[in-house]
């Protein structure tokens, strides 16, 4: 049994970055193994959820398309305002309809399948707001702040966070009572962040 009912959990898959690495393309519409990499992660996301919402901000067609609802930044301005992937959170937060949100970004097409388990029973056991995962690299923890699951109450925090002009998501999700949960797989976590990264997700 999940620590928290799938029902529960409203899955948000993160595609509203500029692509700036991989020369300002929109990123989750990349081709991998002939499907977008926005819908990789849908299809592996959705049984581990109730629900699937997309985070995107241009070809909203497009990730239409894909079947979910799609919502874009509720903030916006130039680059130097530009809050990364805690747009994103709010964004998903704002729409959320279940008691918790989970995001995924749309360039780690290979994330783990029991993702979502394990966040939520680490959630639950220690009392946590947000569970984030994490890998060891060399030894040396690395957090994925961008795979985390939170409960929908954090929304009034991340706005008040966002709004006095902070958007490191490490120094928000560090300022909530927050769980780590270690994956063995780093290879599962591997994202495409630029056009050759993309390449070396084919198979040889």
């Amino acid at each position: 049994m999940s620590a928290i009912s799938s029902d529960d959990i409203t899955g948000l898959i993160l595609a509203g970055g500029r692509g700036s690495r991989m020369g300002g393309v929109d990123k989750g519409l990349q081709n991998h193994l002939g499907l977008p990499l926005a819908m990789h992660a849908l299809l592996r996301l959705s049984p581990q959820v109730g629900q699937v919402i997309i985070n995107a901000n241009r070809n909203l067609g497009a990730y239409d398309s894909m079947g979910v609802p799609v919502w874009p930044d509720a903030q916006s301005g130039g680059a130097e305002s530009y809050p990364g992937p805690l747009a994103g959170f709010q964004a998903g937060l704002e729409h959320c309809e279940t008691p918790y949100l989970v995001t995924v970004p749309c360039d780690t097409p290979n994330f783990p399948i029991n993702l979502v388990d394990r966040l939520a029973q680490a959630l639950v056991a220690e009392d946590a707001e947000l569970a984030i995962a994490a890998t060891l690299e060399d030894g040396v923890l690395q957090p994925q702040p961008v795979f985390c699951l939170m409960a929908a109450t954090l929304l009034e925090s991340l706005v008040r966070f966002t709004q006095s002009g902070q958007r490191k998501i490490d120094r928000w999700t560090g300022s909530q009572r927050c769980a780590t949960v270690v994956f063995d797989d780093v290879d599962a976590f591997f994202n495409a962040n630029t056009l050759a990264e993309l390449q070396l997700l084919q198979p040889k």
